[in-house]
């Protein structure tokens, strides 16, 4: 209980912080928290390596704002993440971090969304910025920002934004801030690209490693089942509604099924919509903000959405597809079981490759998923456990 050996409290921060965090909810930081703010608050570079869902955004966030002089109106701190729907979560978590703060403004920039708009937000002189690297060297080469005076750098999901293709954008940017004093990278895995930049750009880096444990896991029950590819769909809708399942995530791995399930939801007169990269920015935020205030029971979505997620009260998540990544998996069900709430997570599977798939997710991630079978009146059962066949005898 490694966890509770200290509290926000005994971590020296200002009163401001604490009464966000008490205002939050939270008084003793995770692993991830305790371990990298103290570094941070030295102004020390830190290469952290911790699972999903573990509250690495306060982990570095903290001690950003701690860093903060409002009189001043340059850009102070740098974040940069992979993706937009990260960086508008990124974005809304520092600013629940700063209700009681007086001066410091927060910008957010990404792809998808006028440019326009974005520097004007850039115009009221944010001390931080969150950022995709390809829409914030647009605004740079804009001359819509100065890097020059950024103390702090982040890189959130160091490896999927390098794995993405963003990793010249990205040491272009460090290149760029000249008075840095620290930097920090955070990775659910420290791939060879994110050792790169560490040995290129960080000094006396402190190193942190987050194992999976029990305490830092999410509570989520996880099941399966299985059934023909032609049921999967009408299976899905009916174990939603016979579970009173009233907040769920479905998943799909391509844009084409999760709009196709969307649109046969919507004709079963399910309360759903979708987002996926077909459909305009503006629309996924509308869909979002829909689904955060509690007026969208269900949410469609393809894994570009999964990492920007941030809802505490999700009943249920659905992997309609299973995930072909094994790290996909850990991502989507963790947008269930959060802030210490116990959550649910179903995979429903169409064929043998699927199963196989799950199989190795289970072994990789160490998970138990329970096979179940859904009945036509809503009641659940675990599946029969198959007797292996005797093995034939052979004559000679």
């Amino acid at each position: 209980m490694m966890e509770q050996s200290i509290t926000f409290h005994e971590m020296g921060l200002s009163e401001q912080m604490l009464k966000a965090l008490e205002k939050k909810g939270y008084g003793y930081p995770t692993t991830i928290q305790q371990q990298a703010i103290p570094p941070f608050m030295e102004w020390k570079d830190v290469i952290a390596k911790a699972p999903t869902g573990t509250g690495k955004t306060f982990a570095f966030g903290i001690p950003m704002i701690e860093h903060v002089a409002p009189q001043c109106d340059e850009v102070q701190g740098l974040i940069l993440a992979p993706t937009r729907e990260l960086a508008i979560q990124i974005g809304d978590e520092l600013r629940g971090l700063l209700t009681y703060y007086q001066g410091i403004r927060v910008a957010v920039l990404y792809g998808g969304a006028g440019i326009v708009g974005q520097a004007k937000q850039l115009e009221k002189k944010p001390q931080i910025v969150v950022a995709t690297p390809g829409r914030l060297m647009d605004h740079y080469n804009r001359k819509n920002i100065r890097l020059d005076k950024i103390q702090t750098v982040v890189l959130d999901e160091a490896d999927r934004m390098l794995d993405m293709g963003f990793f010249k954008d990205v040491t272009r940017i460090i290149e760029k801030v000249k008075n840095r004093k620290n930097l920090g990278l955070f990775s659910a895995t420290i791939s060879q690209e994110v050792m790169t930049v560490s040995w290129m750009y960080q000094r006396d880096e402190v190193e942190i490693t987050v194992e999976p444990k029990q305490e830092d896991r999410p509570d989520i029950q996880q099941y399966c089942i299985t059934v023909s590819p032609l049921q999967k769909a009408e299976t899905t809708l009916r174990l939603i509604r016979t579970q009173g399942y009233e907040r769920v995530i479905i998943f799909c791995n391509t844009k084409h099924m999760c709009q196709r399930l969307s649109d046969e939801f919507q004709r079963a007169g399910a309360d759903c919509d979708c987002i996926h990269g077909d459909i305009r920015q503006s629309q996924r935020e509308k869909t979002m903000q829909r689904y955060r205030d509690g007026k969208l029971a269900i949410l469609i979505a393809t894994d570009v959405a999964s990492r920007g997620i941030d809802v505490d009260d999700v009943d249920c998540v659905v992997n309609f597809d299973v995930p072909e990544e094994n790290e996909y998996y850990v991502h989507r069900i963790g947008r269930t079981g959060r802030a210490k709430r116990k959550g649910v997570a179903w995979s429903i599977i169409g064929n043998f490759p699927e199963k196989a798939k799950l199989d190795e997710i289970a072994k990789f991630s160490n998970y138990q998923i329970r096979p179940m079978i859904l009945g036509e009146d809503g009641s659940l059962a675990d599946e029969p456990v198959k007797q292996s066949a005797p093995p034939k005898r052979r004559f000679r």
